[in-house]
């Protein structure tokens, strides 16, 4: 559903956000008037000119501007419109290929930008720029070339690629490409967050045999390259339906089902969460101990007569 304020919701649903967002031009005899649209009409929207963040509202412009505009979802800066230039001339432009990616603590991440500029030339630097947030200041450091942090360039389709090897969760930032060097631009780039993965056992780590156990493969945000999960017990790999994948569901659990769960993605099968132990008690165990404890319970009764006739 469609988030039209920034109260908290509780209950068995979730918020999406739109899923859309772009900018509209009209044309008129001697201007252009933009417009926001989303998915989820209305949300508060903020603009963007010239990669810097545009406080008043926009007024009709000029068939002559140069200038590109965006605009993003108020306080959801990674929910951003393409980048346009307002009256169809050519202009600098910088627009990201994915805005929110969420990638696996010990994969590898590209970040791309796609660029395109009437006035580009080899000359100019090009650049990424890591962004985060400390309270409500915000710190930027350049992103400069390592093992761990490569660049690459399709000059032809004007793409320019930030390559992160083996990311850690303090990757996690947003990303932003300039094409010159440019530090006060405000314009939101890509957002990455790096997340592990863990196995969560629903109800209990300690079920009896009989039970329905529903084991889940966690992850802090749904992975933006990923739908398909595998699963591991005692370091085998199990075979399992298809519709099994990020939850693992045994309907009548048996002792054969004890064990050491892990689960990883599919496409990254190297990088696999801790495993997580399932303990299956027999129930002709739970019975016996059930009847041991109610014969506990009437000798405890008898007892206490022959101490009270005995008295």
């Amino acid at each position: 559903m469609c988030l039209y304020n920034h109260t908290s919701v509780k209950g068995p649903c979730s918020i999406t956000y739109p899923t859309e967002i772009y900018v509209e031009k009209t044309p008129r005899k001697d201007h252009v008037k933009l417009s926001c649209n989303t998915s989820c009409p209305p949300t508060t929207t903020q603009w963007y000119k010239n990669g810097k963040m545009h406080e008043n509202p926009l007024q009709p412009i000029p068939n002559t501007s140069q200038d590109n505009f965006l605009c993003a979802v108020s306080g959801v800066k990674e929910l951003q419109s393409d980048e346009v230039c307002a009256a169809d001339k050519s202009c600098l432009t910088v627009n990201y290929i994915k805005k929110r990616i969420c990638a696996l603590e010990g994969s590898s991440v590209n970040i791309s930008s796609k660029y395109s500029s009437s006035n580009y030339t080899k000359s100019k630097a090009k650049h990424w720029s890591r962004i985060i947030w400390n309270g409500e200041k915000e710190e930027r450091m350049n992103v400069l070339k390592t093992d761990h942090f490569t660049y690459n360039e399709d000059q032809e389709k004007q793409i320019h690629t930030l390559s992160i090897k083996s990311v850690k969760q303090n990757d996690s930032a947003e990303y932003r490409f300039r094409l010159q060097d440019d530090n006060t631009s405000q314009k939101p780039g890509t957002v990455l967050i790096v997340t592990d993965i863990k196995v969560k056992i629903s109800p209990s780590t300690e079920v009896t045999e009989g039970d329905r156990v529903k084991l889940t493969c966690r992850t802090s945000c749904p992975l933006t390259n990923n739908k398909n999960y595998i699963w591991y017990l005692n370091d085998q790999l199990l075979q399992l339906p298809e519709h099994q994948n990020k939850h693992l569901v045994l309907d009548v659990v048996t002792p054969q089902h004890a064990g050491n769960y892990s689960c990883a993605v599919n496409t990254q099968r190297d990088v696999r969460s801790p495993e997580k132990t399932l303990r299956v008690q027999s129930s002709s165990l739970k019975w016996t101990l059930a009847a041991a404890a109610g014969v506990g319970a009437a000798l405890l009764v008898f007892t206490s007569l022959v101490i009270c006739c005995i008295r």
